[in-house]
């Protein structure tokens, strides 16, 4: 198709991935919905809140499976560790470190990545995978958060670079640091230091387990073919929640704190105070 109104029209189309740029999901959102047709939303989910509330609101209303595209969720070395925590094998999270730092001027960088009015950003587009991946392994909502964000490397109406500090519901902290470099050289880490141990994760390298004063790899959790094996697993997953009925892994109410706490950052660095998160996915979890 090269008409969306015309691939929403198709009774033979039952779900629909929605890619486009950050400004406009909604719109994308609500036509697919209203067309009784399944989503799967790339994030972010939106750039304001009002608009993550209108494709809850439209998506309930439709009665379809609305999923967000939280990739990072589906990546071998994120889902292992995310089953060791959950198992216990290292305790309680107490603090955790989320890093991303590229290279910002990728091939696929386009004019809309550079400005904040369409959903553009490092913090949108990129830091916002440190912000999911930290939050769901810790598996509680954000309770508070502080944040410096800024241009510091390039000429552009968003933000290129920042740090987010993050304290959570259940007493866990964690940093954010979200960096789209001019010059430097790729990080993608997560650092988690438990009460029984700490847990290193990195897409390719895989899980690192830090106990009795060494370091020790985690024998098949590597995957240099990471992204591909993560989107096959997020697209299966989405597919079995429409086939069954159930919620999905990622639910839009998640997608919608995640939001809330992106723009709670940006709120925190105009103020340069520490600002709360609104909590209604904590509300919501059993």
């Amino acid at each position: 198709y090269t008409d969306a109104a015309a691939l929403l029209a198709d009774p033979e189309v039952d779900a629909v991935v929605i890619a486009s740029p950050h400004h406009l999901h909604t719109e994308a959102v609500e036509a697919a919905a209203q067309a009784g047709k399944h989503i799967l939303l790339e994030k972010p989910m939106a750039p304001t809140l009002a608009e993550c509330d209108r494709i809850l609101a439209v998506t309930a209303a439709a009665g379809v499976t609305l999923m967000l595209g939280h990739t990072s969720q589906f990546a071998p070395a994120y889902r292992l560790a995310k089953t060791m925590l959950d198992a216990g094998e290292l305790g309680t999270i107490v603090f955790g470190v989320s890093t991303m730092s590229k290279f910002w001027f990728e091939p696929n960088r386009r004019s809309w990545h550079l400005d904040r009015t369409t959903g553009g950003g490092m913090w949108l587009t990129a830091g916002i995978h440190c912000l999911d991946r930290l939050t769901w392994l810790i598996g509680s909502p954000v309770a508070r958060v502080s944040a410096q964000l800024g241009v510091y490397f390039h000429d552009q109406q968003a933000d290129d670079g920042g740090l987010i500090f993050l304290r959570y519901a259940n007493g866990a902290a964690g940093t954010v640091v979200s960096v789209g470099y001019r010059e430097g050289a790729p990080k993608h880490l997560t650092e988690l230091t438990c009460t029984r141990g700490m847990l290193n994760i990195d897409y390719a390298g895989g899980v690192t387990v830090g106990k009795n004063g060494a370091w020790q790899p985690v024998q098949g959790s590597a995957c240099d073919d990471w992204m591909h094996a993560a989107l096959i697993e997020e697209w299966r997953s989405f597919a079995a929640a429409v086939h069954s009925g159930s919620p999905p892994p990622v639910t839009g109410a998640y997608g919608r704190h995640i939001m809330a706490a992106v723009f709670a950052a940006e709120e925190s660095s105009r103020r340069r105070e520490e600002i709360p998160v609104d909590d209604s996915w904590g509300a919501q979890k059993p």
